[in-house]
């Protein structure tokens, strides 16, 4: 999940942007209203963070901007104002949800979980294909009974495929919502990451359930698909330090 969090406070975004990474959300960061409106027009977030008191836009008109826009992404208010009125603000504004400062970290993922479980297009937060069952709260992996450990960004690269399952995904997609602004989308990091899910989903034994379609992207699924991976032959190149997990 892609997330866009606009905070003017550094030192707040910085942690916060730390700590959502950590639970393996892919995060851009803004610190003003109208460069928010901006990153949230021309990039697909799966959610956003605003902050009320923004430079240049308060949050309440970016929020107000966005639904003008079209834009339908869910939008999760901070504010320090707990007063009644203050919260009915900024619902009436667009926003999904509201949560006062100083709040606790697991608060905000919480929140957030339930923020993104309300979207139309996502599924449980236990997704099962054939024999895989991938636990999205406890972000665990199992097949056939068996734990399959994973790196943050294979967990995220394979539930993103999962909650999309038996649609084929195209790379400009997963780039979009797997990595966050500073991906190189020419390097072969979302290669490197699907034969490395293979290893660890498929090549233990079963039903191959992640299928390449040449010239269009990725699919899992327990039905066929083209099995090899769309890379080079020889060994793909490690992606870029700060693509890794």
């Amino acid at each position: 999940m892609r997330l866009l969090l606009v905070e003017d406070d550094t030192k707040l975004s910085d942690m916060l942007a730390r700590s959502l990474r950590e639970q393996g959300y892919a995060v851009d960061v803004s610190h003003d209203g109208t460069d928010a409106v901006y990153q949230a027009s021309v990039n697909e977030y799966d959610a956003l963070i605003l902050d009320v008191n923004l430079p240049k836009q308060s949050g309440l008109e970016v929020s107000r901007a966005l639904r003008a826009k079209g834009r339908a992404m869910p939008i999760l208010m901070l504010t320090a104002r707990d007063a009644v009125t203050d919260r009915v603000t900024g619902l009436d504004a667009g926003a999904d949800d509201y949560l006062v400062k100083p709040f606790e970290l697991d608060e905000l993922y919480a929140r957030l979980r339930a923020l993104l479980r309300r979207m139309p297009a996502l599924l449980p937060t236990t997704l099962t294909i054939d024999d895989l069952i991938i636990d999205t709260r406890g972000q665990d992996v199992a097949r056939a009974g068996r734990r399959i450990p994973l790196t943050t960004k294979e967990y995220v690269m394979l539930e993103y495929l999962a909650r999309n399952a038996g649609r084929v995904i195209g790379r400009a997609e997963l780039c979009e919502h797997v990595w966050d602004a500073n991906h190189d989308p020419f390097s072969n990091a979302i290669e490197v990451y699907i034969n490395r899910l293979r290893k660890k989903v498929d090549d233990a034994g079963g039903t191959p359930l992640i299928h390449t379609r040449r010239g269009a992207g990725y699919l899992l699924s327990a039905e066929g698909g083209e099995r090899g991976a769309s890379v080079a032959a020889g060994r793909p190149t490690p992606p870029r330090p700060d693509e890794e997990d």
